[in-house]
Order: structure tokens, then sequence, then C-alpha cells
């Protein structure tokens, strides 16, 4: 007999409709499974076997063939294992009733029968929706929130084979899970609060100037001035998730599987700080069939590169793409997928090998050309990529004991949650959600200059030897700091304020001002 189960085929961030066909025949009892699976779906022979047997049915003795159509797509993960069973179940008249199954099921068994957690099944409910709204789609009762988030159908939940057949032969019922209702809650910061720093007024400034208009931050400084602090007290200042970003973000981290049992809607920024010694595939994304890398788990969130020159060179090339596009591609030969890569850059580094080039109190023990070789391993295409570049000072003593009160985290994003207000509304309809975003088109639009920025800006292109991409990111700077004003025209002061966060751009030019 012929019998044919509903589920659904991952690729990237899509999903696609897969038919489960099973047929049982005469033969030597044998189970093949074709349709271009990859070695863990081949393993579901051994695990859906003993599942069956485990639940209380009898596995047929006769010859299975387990087809996953469409065949040109690559099948891979546990995930298939709980419709070939039903599958097999059906085939065998175990279950009763016609060939099809009217429902979607997707799920990894156990040898005793239970379903576990598989990843990627947000993206797969949200096809499922866009392909048979209203369908009904079974799931392992720990991915059942997030699956629920897509509201147009129905998400049961399932705790084992024997329940899921119980309900198709009438003999019980599946629970119904739907999202919860409401807004996002707003998130709780637990990690470093801007209070807790203890001066560094212009590096604060420098993350809140970052934070309203999404641009990319290096910090430069000797070895304990803050760097560190700095860059983790960043999520503290960022305005809450919208529900299309926080979407965005369930759906990435149900890919990668990091979402716990039981979750449902990803509600903070993500804050991703990888080792030094990482790969390129790790941080851009890869695998023989790929999958996210960091800069897309970073997306709607800070990806943290601390000792950023220590970093390999191929790796930090590698990001090249993702900032100016805010996606990557990953190709094999098993396929070529591509991730959302929108993200918010912070890298901090020492200005030399030693970590005390420029330091009033330690004196650096380095050569002109090891500084040189060492600032090197940031190229000028990567620097271009990066809006803000900021020199953390060694702090002195009096501002260690000082009795003065820092400005909190949560006074500082309520500026900046207006800043990217005022950019929603600029930029409503466009798909650009911040100013690191615009187009040059919109650049041209929205950032409007007084005749005294004008002319300031010539000579700083002039002077400074600004390539387009950094002239560009410069306008969009000062534009998210007359944001901050509360200016709809960008004055001299704004864009000399954008200009000396670009301190690497200066050379020497940087020693004659000071």
């Amino acid at each position: 007999m012929l019998a044919i189960v509903n589920s659904v085929v991952l690729v990237g961030l899509e999903g696609q409709s897969v038919r489960v066909e099973v047929d049982i025949s005469n033969g030597l009892p044998v189970c093949d499974i074709v349709g271009l699976p990859d070695p863990s779906v081949k393993e579901a022979r051994e695990r859906v076997r003993a599942a069956i047997k485990n639940s209380g049915f009898d596995f047929p003795l006769r010859r299975i063939i387990v087809n996953l159509a469409p065949g040109d797509i690559k099948k891979e993960g546990p995930i298939y294992d709980l419709p070939i069973a039903l599958g097999i179940l059906i085939a065998a008249e175990e279950l009763g009733g016609g060939p099809a199954v009217p429902v979607y099921a997707v799920g990894e068994l156990s040898l005793e029968g239970s379903l576990r957690p598989i990843p990627g099944v947000l993206p797969m409910a949200l096809a499922l929706q866009e392909l048979r709204p209203g369908a009904t789609f079974i799931v392992p009762a720990a991915n059942a929130n997030e699956a629920a988030l897509a509201s147009r159908i129905k998400v049961l939940a399932a705790d084992s084979l024997a329940q899921v057949v119980a309900f198709l032969r009438g003999d019980g019922e599946l629970p119904e899970v739907k999202p919860a209702a409401g807004e996002i809650p707003p998130p709780v910061f637990n990690g470093v609060d801007l209070a807790d720093i203890k001066g560094q007024i212009a590096a604060k400034r420098g993350l809140e100037i970052a934070a309203a208009g999404g641009h990319n931050i290096l910090l430069i400084g000797s070895p304990g001035s803050g760097k560190t602090m700095l860059a983790r007290s960043l999520p503290s200042i960022l305005p809450p998730l919208t529900y299309e970003e926080a979407l965005t973000v369930t759906k990435i981290y149900s890919v990668a599987g990091l979402l716990a049992p039981g979750q449902g809607l990803v509600t903070e920024r993500p804050f991703r700080t990888p080792h030094h010694t990482a790969s390129t595939a790790s941080i851009i994304g890869g695998g023989r069939i790929p999958k996210p890398g960091e800069v897309s788990l970073a997306t709607h969130g800070v990806l943290f590169l601390d000792e950023m020159a220590e970093y390999r060179r191929d790796v930090l090339e590698a990001l090249r793409q993702p900032l100016e596009d805010r996606v990557v591609t990953v190709s094999r030969v098993a396929a070529a997928v591509t991730y959302p890569a929108d993200f918010l850059l912070i890298g901090s580094m020492n200005p030399c090998p030693c970590g005390y080039y420029g330091d009033p109190v330690k004196e650096c023990l380095c050569t002109t050309h090891q500084v040189a070789q060492y600032r090197k391993r940031l190229s000028g295409p990567l620097l271009d990529r990066i809006d803000l570049h900021l020199e953390v000072p060694r702090l002195t003593y009096h501002e260690v004991e000082t009795g003065t009160t820092p400005e909190n985290s949560a006074a500082v994003r309520e500026r900046v949650t207006a800043a990217r207000l005022k950019q929603r509304e600029r930029f409503k309809g466009t798909g650009v959600a911040c100013n690191a975003a615009m187009t040059p088109r919109q650049v041209h639009q929205f950032c409007r200059l007084e005749h005294q920025a004008r002319a300031l800006l010539r000579d700083a292109f002039n002077k400074l030897g600004l390539s387009m991409r950094a002239h560009d990111r410069l306008l969009k700077v000062a534009r998210t700091i007359a944001d901050l004003e509360g200016s709809e025209l960008i004055t001299a002061a704004h864009l000399a304020e954008a200009i000396q966060y670009r301190s690497l751009d200066w050379g020497e030019e940087k020693q004659a001002i000071r």
C-alpha cells in the first residue's frame, strides 16, 4: 500500500513543502530512503524502527521504500523521523483511513518513541502559512511556541509518536498552541550599564551616536582603558526590537538550533563575541550544507570583535561585503543560501603590539615599523566601512575618584529610541531602518547641509583624502547627530563632530592639528 505524509524542507531561511511517500510491498525485509537524503536522514531507518516497536506497534517485515519528494532538493537532519514513521504505519494499515494524511508533520524520534525538538521549525511554519494557509502542523512540544508565531496555521504540540497516532485515529486530541498576545515585553538588561563606567565622556557620546544611527564603531586605546566595558554596555542603550526584527532574529536562531526548548519569540537584541581564533566559515557562515555564521546571528544586534587586530586577515576581509550589503550569500556545491547580516559592528584594539603607543604614563616599546605593521592589520577598505573611530584614553585618578554620578543607560536609551523613531518615519516604506543603511540617493535627499557645513565638508574631503564611501558615511553620522538634537538641517557643528570620529583617516594631518 502507498501512504503519503506532508512535511517541510528548509533551504537557508526558506521552507518548501515535501511529500514523504512510503510504499510497502512483498519482498525481502529492507527499508530504503531515496530523494537526495544525507546520512542523518538515512539513519532514520533505525530510529523509526525502534520507535515504532517501542510505541506498541508492529514494524512491517516487508520491502519498504521511502521517497522524499521533490528529489532534487537536499534533505538533511532528523526532522523527517515523524512523517516517515506515520507513513510506514499508514501503509501497514495501522491507522486505517485513506493513503494520505491531511496534516504536515516534523520531528525527531527517540528510540522509545518520544519526540525531540529540532532546529528550523519557525521558518518552516512561516513558509507553510504562505504555501497552505490554515494547514495543520504537528511539531514536537518543545518547538510549539516558536511554530505558533505563524498565526495563519493550526499548530499542534505532540510529545510522542503514540500520541500522534491516537490523534490521527480519532482516539485522542493534541493541544493547539497559539502565539502569546500583546506587544513584545521590554528587555531586562543585566549587563554593563553606562553608569558603571567611570569617565570616558567622549567614548560614551560615540556609543550613543552609533546606537542611534546603527553605525559601526572602533575603539582604540591602551590596555585597561575600558574598551571592553564600553563595548559590552552598547546593548543597554539600543532601542527595543520591533516585532519584524524579533521575528527575523528568532528565525535565524531557530535554524541555528540556538533556541531553548519551549522558547518562543526572541525579545533581546543579539550580542555576539566570537574569539579571535574564529575561522572565516564560523564568522560568515558555511559548512557542507551552509549554516548561519556570527554575522547572521548578530542580525539586528551587535557583533563585538575584541582585539580586532588579532583576527586573521582573511576573516576581517570577509566582513567587507556583509558590512556593505547587510546580507551574506554562502555558496557551496550542495547549495547556495542567503542569510541576513544586518548588524552593528564594534571592534576594539590596542594602538600598537605592546599596547602603550601614545600612553601618557607607560612608555611604548615598539618601533615605528612595528606600530605601522600592527595598524595595517586593519585594511583601508575595512576601515572605510567603520563610521566612528574612537580613542579611549587612560583614566586619570581624578576621573576614577570623582563623586559625580555618570548618566545611566536608561536615559541614553530614551534619546536613542527617539532618534530611531524619527528615522523609521523618514524611511517608511523604503526597507531602510536607520541612517547607517541609507542608499546614496537617500544620502543626497535627506542629508541637507547648511552653507558653512558644505564648506567644511569640502575642506575635509580634500585634506583628509576621503573616499566617496567615507564621504557618504560622514554625512550619515552627521545626520544621526542632527537627529539626536532634533535638527532637520545638518549644521557645521554636527559635521565637525562627525569628522573628529574619522581619526584613522587623518594620518599625519591629525598630528599637525594637535
